[in-house]
């Protein structure tokens, strides 16, 4: 049963060891965040699945962390001491291994302690009060986007099909191109992505996103557009409205929390 689905940032200057006085910078996305985690708190979820872009990811399948306990890791960041852990649910791993092979979406089973900042970041905020809570990562891949989509409408299927609350987290930042000191460069188009994935996520425009110009999006230096279409692929055909909790990027960088509220 599906009960809660987001989209987050993923900036590690959000965890304290790492920003500290820069946080405050980004203190709209922090709140943001939150927010969410009380939305996310009251729908009492047993499992949270994390679409990461910064997973073991594989240009030509999509992939699913079947470890069976993570823990967070900042080592890469300079922080050291910030550990967090979680208890992963590798039947559901296997039970869309199973689905996957029905069909034609390539699927790579992994099996890594360590997680991302793609996830590990968000779940900092998201499971402070959240002790129990099981975490499946979800990896996204190079394939095209209406394969993504599709692989979102077999992760809805495999959520239909469990007595388990589940809660879906689309992990990404937006353009990391809005200023000219932007870690990767200015880019032209970089606010213009930004502003059109809002608009068409307020509109409940999925095709708009799914039909985007591939070269548009490459120029924009995203790592949140595939998360977002496999989550619209989860949330096809549910009567959803997209709740803009914030937006910025003070660091060129641009990062959206948002809610889908069903």
């Amino acid at each position: 049963m599906l009960v809660f689905s987001a989209i987050t940032p993923h900036p590690p200057l959000l965890i304290p060891n790492i920003g500290r006085g820069e946080i405050e910078k980004i203190k709209k996305t922090k709140d943001a965040l939150g927010k969410l985690e009380q939305d996310l708190y009251l729908s009492k979820p047993d499992i949270i699945l994390v679409i990461s872009p910064h997973g073991s990811l594989f240009s030509d399948a999509f992939s699913v962390n079947a470890h069976t306990h993570f823990i967070s890791d900042f080592e890469k960041f300079g922080d050291l001491n910030t550990k967090l852990s979680w208890n992963g649910v590798d039947h559901l791993a296997a039970n869309l291994r199973q689905l996957v092979k029905e069909g034609d979406t390539p699927l790579q089973l992994i099996s890594q302690e360590k997680l991302d900042h793609g996830v590990s970041v968000p779940l900092y905020y998201l499971t402070q009060h959240l002790t129990n809570v099981n975490i499946l990562p979800i990896g996204y891949s190079s394939l095209d986007t209406k394969t993504h989509l599709k692989f979102g409408e077999i992760l809805k299927e495999m959520i239909m099909k469990t007595d388990k609350r589940i809660a879906v987290i689309a992990s990404g930042d937006l353009s990391h191109g809005l200023t000219s000191t932007a870690p990767a460069g200015f880019s032209k188009v970089g606010k213009e992505f930004d502003n059109k994935i809002i608009s068409l996520l307020e509109t409940r425009n999925t095709a708009g996103i799914t039909n985007m110009d591939p070269v548009f999006v490459e120029q924009a230096t995203e790592c949140g557009h595939r998360s977002i279409v496999i989550l619209l692929g989860i949330l096809k055909n549910m009567n959803y409205e997209f709740k803009n909790y914030s937006y910025e990027g003070p660091f060129g960088v641009g990062y959206l929390v948002g809610n889908f509220i069903f």
